[in-house]
């Protein structure tokens, strides 16, 4: 797993965390079972501070994607299968909101505003 993060970006840096470890799910390098490496590992890779991963780890738990266990660590849970499932159906999203010329802001509203 390679985690990317731009630190010019105006995205906090838990939240690129957070959506690095998504789009690994997404794109089915991360599944089910697997470990995340040790927020002190990613911290220290990335020189980062390791309460920024902890609190994407977290983020991660309360969307139901993660797994946090004390001395097993972070493990993608069984309720990140479905979002894999979803990556065609995202992606023509996407690409059908990119030919109509609506941004990737207002489409994040679009579906947010749609959400149970």
């Amino acid at each position: 797993m390679l985690v990317r993060i731009d630190a010019d970006s105006a995205t906090a840096i838990f939240d690129q965390v957070a959506a690095s470890v998504r789009a690994d799910i997404l794109s089915g390098r991360l599944g089910p079972g697997d470990r995340l490496p040790a927020a002190r590992e990613v911290a220290d890779a990335l020189d980062i501070n390791v309460h920024t991963v902890l609190h994407a780890y977290q983020q991660l738990r309360d969307e139901g994607l993660v797994d946090l266990r004390r001395g097993r660590g972070a493990v993608i849970s069984r309720g990140a299968a479905p979002l894999a499932e979803l990556a065609d159906d995202v992606r023509a999203l996407v690409a059908r909101a990119a030919a109509l010329s609506v941004s990737p802001t207002t489409l994040a509203s679009l579906v947010k505003e749609n959400a149970p």
